[in-house]
């Protein structure tokens, strides 16, 4: 069972899944408990840590922070987003700094633009490269852009240093597989997948309980949810990012690695929930 891995710029070199903290920090009587989650998930090679200025308006950024102390700082790739408000200029340096200190960290490993506001791709790509300059970031990205959307960032100068999109993506959201997703492999750009469980299948009725998902779990001794995670990974160069905030849970995650489907499980998850054979707009969250 070889464990999957994804590499980005730089050549680092990291499993595919990590840990996403969207609605982390937002109560503080779980902030340890988020904290232990994160740390627990690290120690289980889930070093990819993803949060954002938004997420709790810099709430889970602390966590994160939080989780970081006692030397963790070194093992994770860190990951952080910037609102499109804030994604150019002196609003852009400030805005990281920002998140650093909450972070309690002097840099990131992974900036990305949270999603299209009205600074231009080129503003930001600048302001991109002042922050790698000073030290700050290491890298940067996008999230919620589409195929047209790089197309134009590719055409930027110094956009083809784009290192990642973050985008929603889960066996019942497959828009991507159209033209972005083949795109990015092209590219060798990582794709991030985001929301891979679909919010614990709000976001799409009945994936966790489709008799298909269920049969496939049982035959490997998975939850359905693992299953999930292992048919996103499964595709070269995707990344997962789910949330977990309890041990239990970030263990569950990390088993996710382990799991190969074969190509009748892929076949029959294909049938059960094709691909779109036409363009449909980015999903979003």
């Amino acid at each position: 069972m070889a464990e999957k891995n994804v590499t980005f710029t730089g050549q680092v070199t990291l499993p595919a899944v990590g840990q996403g903290t969207w609605y982390m920090g937002e109560n503080a009587r779980l902030r340890k408990s988020e904290a232990d989650a994160l740390r627990a998930g690290v120690e289980r090679g889930l070093t990819l840590i993803d949060t954002a200025e938004m997420y709790a308006d810099g709430g889970a950024e602390e966590v994160v922070g939080d989780a970081l102390q006692g030397g963790l700082r070194d093992k994770v790739f860190l990951v952080s987003k910037v609102y499109p408000w804030n994604a150019g200029g002196k609003k852009a340096i400030a805005a990281c700094e920002a998140s650093l200190r909450r972070l309690k960290t002097d840099y990131l490993d992974l900036y990305l633009l949270h999603w299209r506001g009205n600074y231009s791709l080129a503003e930001t790509v600048d302001v991109m490269e002042t922050l790698m300059q000073q030290g700050k970031i290491r890298r940067w990205g996008v999230s919620n852009l589409d195929y047209g959307d790089m197309q134009e960032l590719s055409r930027v100068t110094g956009g083809s240093a784009c290192a990642t999109d973050q985008v929603l993506y889960h066996l019942g959201s497959r828009g991507i597989e159209y033209d972005l997703l083949p795109w990015c492999q092209q590219q060798g750009m990582p794709v991030m997948a985001y929301c891979p469980l679909a919010q614990a299948g709000r976001l799409r009725d009945g994936l966790l309980e489709n008799r298909v998902v269920q049969d496939i779990a049982r035959a490997h001794g998975a939850s359905a949810a693992q299953i999930l995670l292992a048919w996103v990974i499964s595709h070269q160069g995707v990344i997962a990012i789910p949330k977990a905030a309890s041990v239990a849970h970030v263990e569950e995650n990390a088993a996710a690695l382990g799991i190969t489907l074969s190509p009748d499980d892929l076949s029959r998850l294909d049938n059960a929930f094709p691909a779109p054979n036409r363009k449909t707009p980015l999903d979003v969250v």
